[in-house]
């Protein structure tokens, strides 16, 4: 399916113009979704219904206010609503250019696509091959449903990505978490960067991993479909203070080997027996270590066919 743009836009670099078009970088239709039912496996619907009257009311009769007092609120019509949205422009204009590294991730919110449109090859060319030539990315402003967005325009290898850039009282402070800063030795942080070495790579490469969690959830759902009940394992008791101790030293020098560190304390909970029962479908519990996400197979192994491909 060719991809839908969301808006023309003109980007304004110095005096030059380019129409580009809008188009969203991502999508949520790869989530496992589940529907509410009623106790007769209906489906359920949602109902709007008024504070005071306990009456439903109908989409079409609702209006919009704001609040501006307790319980008092200023209604804006339909017209009102679209002169507030008349007022953004579709002239993304360039503030300034920025090195690429410049702006923290953490600043990062919504990503969009870029494409030129009629008669916009060749200054959106001239534009991404002087970005990536430079290092640099720009800055812009946007107005887009009534609110003013700043964004960044980055060059990738085939095009030009545009990103939508949180506000500063938007992001938290990691001074806000009181972080304790412990020391460390010399021959900890040389393990450490031992270990890093280890597994140093050039790039992230997002096809080479999977989404293990919806694969599992997608398997339980066609056992479930076929018949069988699906049941977890239990999870093992949480640790508390007076767990197993783990020495640092240790723990790196076994991460460097491939192997497991000694802990101080060796007793271990015995798991209670399930009793006996019907056969059932048992779910794998991921473990209380956190691991790093399952790599895709080079050569793409052939799936079962009773799981069906979802979207």
């Amino acid at each position: 399916m060719a991809a839908r743009s969301i808006a023309s836009l003109s980007l304004s670099f110095g005096l030059v113009s380019i129409p580009v078009k809008l188009y969203a970088a991502t999508e949520s239709s790869s989530d496992v979704r589940f529907n509410l039912l009623a106790p007769d496996g209906s489906r359920v619907k949602q109902q709007y219904v008024s504070e005071k009257t306990g009456v439903v009311v109908e989409r079409s009769s609702m209006n919009k206010g704001y609040e501006f007092e307790r319980d008092r609120f200023v209604v804006f019509t339909a017209d009102e609503l679209k002169a507030l949205e008349d007022g953004a422009s579709h002239v993304v204009e360039i503030m300034a250019f920025i090195p690429e590294k410049a702006v923290n991730p953490v600043f990062y919110d919504k990503a969009y696509y870029i494409a030129p449109d009629k008669r916009g090859g060749k200054p959106y060319s001239l534009l991404q091959q002087a970005l990536a030539e430079s290092g640099r990315c720009a800055l812009a402003k946007w107005a887009f449903r009534g609110r003013t967005r700043i964004v960044q325009v980055r060059p990738e290898e085939g095009g030009l990505v545009f990103q939508q850039l949180l506000y500063a009282d938007e992001v938290r402070s990691l001074s806000d978490l009181h972080i304790e800063h412990a020391q460390v030795s010399d021959s900890e942080l040389k393990l450490a960067l031992q270990i890093i070495e280890q597994g140093t790579e050039d790039n992230y490469d997002p096809t080479a991993y999977v989404d293990e969690e919806k694969q599992r959830i997608l398997a339980a759902i066609d056992e479930k479909i076929e018949g069988k009940q699906i049941i977890a394992n239990e999870p093992a008791e949480a640790t508390g203070s007076g767990g197993q101790v783990i020495d640092l030293m240790d723990a790196l020098r076994a991460s460097l080997k491939g192997g497991k560190p000694k802990a101080a304390a060796a007793a271990t909970p015995t798991a209670p027996k399930r009793k006996s029962a019907e056969p059932v479908t048992k779910l794998p519990v991921a473990p209380r270590t956190r691991k790093p996400a399952t790599r895709a197979a080079k050569a793409p192994a052939e799936a079962p066919a009773k799981v069906r491909a979802r979207k």
